[in-house]
């Protein structure tokens, strides 16, 4: 818990990432600041429009703020441990009070619930509600009605409830309520979502909520197989919870983030949004839920995987909607600032367009570890991967946009190339291992053909590293990976030699950036912070090399970085030392998985996927040791 002394001011200054936490039900999740208010929140799903925008403009854009009355007062917060549960202590000279809250689960898409309960701990507290709807990003106002159980809002296919026994007041087209609580008092508010054209749904007791809540999210910790007395073992909870907060329950999917256009650089246009999945994410997501201990969440997500990118090889997208979506139009929303006065804030995602070649082989090395990993079988999905392979075999040599999704030309990037080398390479293993059908001897032929073009195109002697893309001498953090997948043995001189050179020119105040934005044209431009699951990547890199001193010490002040909830954002900016792009970001938050399994006993997720071996889940301390003293000599891997 961190405690904070600062005024509660209404003002239209954007507040740090870092000061918010996220609640959520797996159907949608809101963004919940310091001191009480809930800047975003898109409801009823994480892709629908926000009706709390104040995150990317101000107060005038939609929020929902609880807090006390008197601006000076001592603010701590912390999750109830095991749970998305957030608890806010406010302390005034005169009393204290908490303010809880959660999202309870649901299954029903459109029926969204969102409940904070002031509680009185010592004393007496004035406290103080504002409530500022504004649906479609800020833009509409609601016609709000009095009701007996508090107001009903309207504004055309949404509708919303507050229901709470306090007298509210309307004064400029918001919402006020004042009260006081004193120790052992409860004020409850829930704030109920339905389709306009349906009627409210029930609202539980909010306690008896709680209650249900709490234990539904401490049961599912419980089941976190990382080492329950390891150093990290908090921060890799925290980790587990956050994706699961990011994964919408009726599919499986798992955004990349809540948000939408936080920036990469305050002031910048490097604003994108990130409420999609992203077919790039999989295998080190896979990885993650499973040695974490997650495989109903592993299988859900190899299901989505599936259903998405399910059709024609050649219509094969880079990132899909949370329900398998295609069709995700850019567009910019005029009316909002942006963050901190970054704009233009976007909805959609122009990206989805793109042809990125690596996909392919994200997508075969994802399944071919659900294979490893003895997962449900999936009777159709090896001849989708064989027909996939037709396709890449034809397009291969093709320039792409690569991993980080440039809008500059497209070029022959090397890590487009070297994820097209383990498409054919997880192929001729699946063949091998599991006795599948298949031109084994052509796919060798053709994985030997790609990983000869990148061994003579890929890497500059000069600089004595691979390079981000054929005839460039800027480097990308991207080829990181070239050892993780297999491609190269950690102690291979050019792997060596290219990490050597992402240390000397790719990295700023010991953290990595994905590239130097004044080296390529990438079509956006500006600069942006560094890219934090990049640095993670390194930190594996180490512990391949068995530098663990280094890796430990990259990892610790990489966990340095979370917030006082345990949180992580796309970026860093060192100079600043702020959190940057959109919040929390899932892929941040699966090299702190990864990392720490890889650290535990130097034959985690990196050495697994490098050495094609199956995600195994920890067990009890006396099994893991004793898998650890054989992990050498045995066809098994754990964390």
């Amino acid at each position: 818990m961190s405690t904070i002394r600062s005024p509660l001011s209404s003002a239209t200054r954007s507040r740090p990432i870092e000061d918010y936490g996220l609640i959520g039900n797996m159907m949608s999740a809101a963004l919940v600041s310091r001191d009480g208010s809930i800047d975003w929140l898109c409801l009823p799903r994480f892709d629908s429009a926000a009706c709390f925008a104040a995150l990317l403009g101000g107060p005038e854009h939609g929020r929902w703020q609880i807090s006390p009355e008197k601006e000076d007062c001592r603010i701590t917060r912390r999750y109830l441990p095991g749970t998305a549960v957030i608890e806010t202590r406010f302390e005034t000279k005169d009393g204290a009070a908490t303010l809880t809250d959660f999202m309870p689960l649901t299954e029903d898409e459109e029926k969204i619930d969102v409940v904070r309960i002031v509680s009185g701990v010592r004393g007496r507290i004035d406290m103080k509600m504002e409530l500022i709807l504004r649906f479609n990003y800020g833009e509409a106002t609601p016609w709000v009605r009095r009701r007996d159980y508090g107001l009903s809002a309207i504004c055309g296919p949404d509708a919303v409830e507050l229901h709470t026994d306090l007298p509210l007041s309307g004064q400029n087209m918001t919402t006020l309520a004042s009260f006081e609580v004193s120790e052992g008092e409860t004020v409850p508010f829930t704030l109920s979502y339905h389709r306009s054209h349906k009627t409210p749904h029930f609202v539980a007791d909010r306690t008896e909520s709680l209650n249900r809540t709490v234990s539904w999210w401490r049961e599912w910790s419980g089941r976190c197989r990382f080492d329950p007395k390891g150093p990290w073992r908090e921060a890799v909870l925290r980790s587990l919870i956050t994706l699961k907060l990011l994964t919408f329950q009726p599919t499986g999917g798992i955004v990349a983030a809540p948000t939408t256009s936080l920036p990469e650089a305050i002031g910048g246009t490097r604003n994108w949004d990130y409420r999609f999945c992203w077919i790039r994410d999989s295998t080190l997501t896979l990885y993650a839920l499973l040695n974490g201990g997650y495989r109903e969440e592993a299988e859900a997500w190899r299901e989505w995987l599936l259903r998405a990118a399910a059709g024609h090889p050649e219509q094969l997208h880079i990132m899909y909607g949370i329900s398998g979506e295609r069709w995700l139009p850019e567009i910019e929303v005029p009316w909002l600032p942006g963050y901190e006065g970054s704009p233009p804030v976007r909805v959609g995602n122009g990206a989805a367009g793109q042809s990125q070649l690596d996909v392919y082989g994200e997508l075969m090395d994802v399944l071919h570890a659900a294979r490893e990993a003895e997962l449900s079988p999936h009777g159709e999905a090896w001849q989708f991967q064989k027909s996939l392979l037709g396709h890449v075999e034809k397009v291969w040599r093709e320039p792409d946009h690569g991993i980080w999704e440039v809008r500059g030309p497209a070029r022959a990037f090397t890590h487009s190339r070297l994820m097209c080398w383990v498409a054919f390479d997880r192929a001729v293993k699946a063949c091998e291992r599991f006795g599948l059908e298949g031109p084994t001897d052509h796919w060798r032929a053709v994985r030997d053909e790609i990983r000869a073009d990148i061994l003579e195109h890929g890497f500059n002697a000069g600089k004595n590293s691979f390079v981000q893309s054929y005839g460039s001498d800027s480097l990308d953090a991207a080829l990181l990976l070239i050892p993780q997948v297999g491609f190269l043995p950690p102690d291979d001189p050019r792997v060596r030699g290219t990490v050597a050179a992402i240390e000397r020119e790719l990295m700023h105040d010991g953290f990595v950036l994905r590239y130097v934005t004044e080296e390529v044209d990438d079509g956006v431009g500006g600069r942006e912070g560094a890219f934090l699951a990049c640095s993670f990547w390194l930190a594996d890199v180490y512990v391949m090399l068995g530098r663990m001193d280094e890796a430990n010490a990259l990892f610790t002040r990489l966990l340095a970085l979370r917030n006082d909830l345990g949180l992580l954002a796309e970026e860093y900016d060192p100079v600043d030392q702020r959190q940057l792009g959109n919040f929390p970001q899932g892929f941040t938050h699966v090299g702190v998985l990864n990392t720490a399994c890889n650290l535990v006993d130097a034959h985690g997720p990196a050495i697994q996927r490098s050495e094609r071996m199956a995600p195994v889940n920890y067990g009890e301390a006396e099994a893991l040791q004793q898998r650890c003293a054989s992990a050498r000599s045995s066809s098994l891997s754990v964390c």
